[in-house]
């Protein structure tokens, strides 16, 4: 098997690709039929629904979640990639299953999402860029969605249902402030009424979570139907399946449905199918992939979007729980940088040592290691290693990590090494894998909604109790009295920090959650209440990222 030996991270040139499999052969070293997926040029393919077998799976699924992220970055899709190198070179038939970037983060701050050095999925430009057009047909079907009621309501074909009845937001895939809050419509005959509305980013789309969660076309297209699209004056809901949109949003989503196939920089299979947010919806790759995944391999590594407190807990309570896709254990990445800020170190000294910010900071792992233990897993902490890092503090946190309950600690270098940096916290996880656990939820989905969201709140958010806007009680009502409490609960908060409130690090306590507003996703099948001031629509920072093209097509600065 050939090796890339460049660590960079500029995007693959067209002469570096003569490391990577053409996809089928990466598609046939799983068992898979290579005439039955569908090539979209030489390294990336479709694979359609037919590919997902009948058989029971015998597949072991794995979590990798992380501590409360900091600007310094944990590495997640990178110590997943690198664990499914690893895993490989164990011999173990191993998969990675993750989300497709979304272009706003991308041109944002984060940059690319398919991880780095020695552990990338490839071809990573195109996985960045465009893709194979999922997260575009999702904001199609999403935007046709809106125009269809719009024109429903403006031309009052659904009796009681008007303009001003209208939730439903539209969307685009690039982080635009200005269109968190805009007026829309000219008034008069020509154009339609002036209304209040705004944008969500393409990965906060319902749509979105509903691609990531349906099970195949029928349960796409069930999905889609119950979509909310606004109410009536009456109070009534107002669905995509009244406006007569499903059948017209299906036609655009027909291909979008089937997972992605790609590889790592090893050669290892890499499936990358939706991209919901993890601090605004539920932060999973789709169903479909973890199970057809599961079809193959021995192993499959899955992420699960940001720290703990969000991507995991919902993973569980969204995905995992009503799915059967139960793990068998859980990843959580912490490395010595994100520990020293929440120990209360700034940016700029965060490579210099300091154990007792280590050990103060320790706090934010100890309590998310807690979180995971609760559902019943067993827990492995993957140290991801930056090049300054001294190993007295790897040693360090591998004895703080099994000193607050971790099952195994073990040091990752899958940035600088590829699969060789992770062999030992390969073995680790095979060996706290070898039993499936009991898993326990945080809540019953006969509770209350309020009890859910309290549940969640202490359990996870490590609160005293929860604050109520006058409009989230009003919501909560409503969604009771419509039959809507049954439902799980998506957080839409704060990704830097446990709490609600981004400037609270490490582990805050003895404060009360807030709650702002409570909405309803009943296609995706789940309430998501909005936690402080968290936004469905992004900014761009001070710097956004640049990216640029050399003079042979190339994308340079992912």
């Amino acid at each position: 098997m050939k090796m890339r030996v460049s660590t960079s991270q500029a995007a693959s040139t067209n002469l570096e690709r003569w490391f990577l499999n053409p996809i089928t052969k990466i598609a046939s070293d799983i068992g898979m039929d290579p005439e039955s997926i569908m090539p979209i040029g030489k390294f990336k393919a479709k694979m359609p629904l037919t590919m997902m077998n009948d058989s029971s799976s015998n597949g072991k699924l794995i979590v990798v979640t992380g501590i409360t992220p900091t600007p310094a970055g944990e590495g997640k899709t990178t110590t997943v990639v690198g664990l499914t190198q690893s895993m490989a070179k164990l011999g173990h038939k191993t998969i990675a299953t993750l989300r497709e970037p979304s272009l706003g983060p991308i041109f944002g701050i984060k940059g690319g999402g398919t991880g780095g050095g020695k552990s990338l999925v490839e071809p990573q430009d195109e996985v960045n860029i465009h893709f194979t057009g999922d997260a575009h047909a999702v904001g199609s079907a999403h935007n046709l969605l809106a125009a269809l009621t719009d024109n429903i309501a403006n031309r009052g074909i659904i009796s009681d249902f008007t303009p001003d009845g209208i939730t439903l937001r539209r969307v685009t895939d690039v982080e635009e402030r200005s269109l968190r809050q805009i007026v829309s419509g000219l008034g008069g005959k020509l154009n339609g009424p002036i209304r209040d509305t705004g944008f969500d980013i393409v990965a906060a789309s319902e749509v979105m979570a509903i691609l990531a969660l349906a099970s195949d076309l029928q349960d796409l297209r069930h999905r889609l139907s119950n979509i909310v699209v606004g109410y009536k004056t009456t109070g009534q809901p107002v669905t995509a399946n009244d406006v007569g949109a499903v059948g017209s949003m299906l036609s655009l989503l027909r291909h979008a449905i089937f997972p992605n196939i790609v590889q790592t920089t090893e050669g290892q299979p890499v499936f990358i199918h939706a991209g919901p947010f993890g601090n605004i919806a539920h932060g999973c790759c789709s169903v479909i992939a973890d199970k057809m995944a599961l079809n193959y391999a021995d192993y499959v590594l899955t992420e699960a979007g940001f720290g703990a407190d969000l991507g995991f807990e919902k993973f569980m309570h969204i995905k995992a729980r009503l799915n059967d896709l139960e793990p068998h254990a859980a990843v959580i990445v912490a490395t010595t940088r994100a520990l020293k800020y929440h120990g209360g170190i700034s940016v700029k000294e965060l490579s210099y040592p300091n154990s007792d910010a280590i050990k103060l900071g320790s706090a934010n792992m100890k309590h998310l290691i807690s979180v995971i233990k609760s559902f019943g897993l067993p827990v492995v902490v993957a140290i991801n290693k930056f090049p300054d890092d001294s190993f007295d503090e790897l040693d360090l946190i591998k004895s703080l990590a099994y000193g607050v309950g971790a099952d195994a600690a073990e040091i990752s270098d899958v940035f600088s090494l590829g699969g060789d940096g992770a062999i030992e916290l390969a073995e680790s996880l095979v060996k706290v894998t070898d039993n499936k656990p009991d898993v326990k939820y945080m809540y019953d989905l006969s509770d209350s909604l309020e009890d859910k969201i309290n549940s969640l709140a202490t359990k996870i958010y490590n609160a005293k109790g929860v604050n109520y806007s006058r409009s989230a009680k009003k919501m909560i009502k409503q969604f009771t009295e419509n039959n809507w409490g049954d439902l799980p609960i998506c957080m839409a908060k704060t990704h830097l920090s446990i709490s609600h409130n981004p400037l609270l690090k490490g582990c805050p306590e003895g404060y009360d959650f807030n709650i702002s507003d409570v909405r309803a996703s009943l296609g995706a099948g789940f309430i998501y209440p909005l936690a402080g001031n968290i936004m469905t629509m992004p900014g761009l920072p001070s710097k956004p990222r640049t990216l640029d093209v050399d003079s042979q097509g190339n994308i340079l600065g992912l």
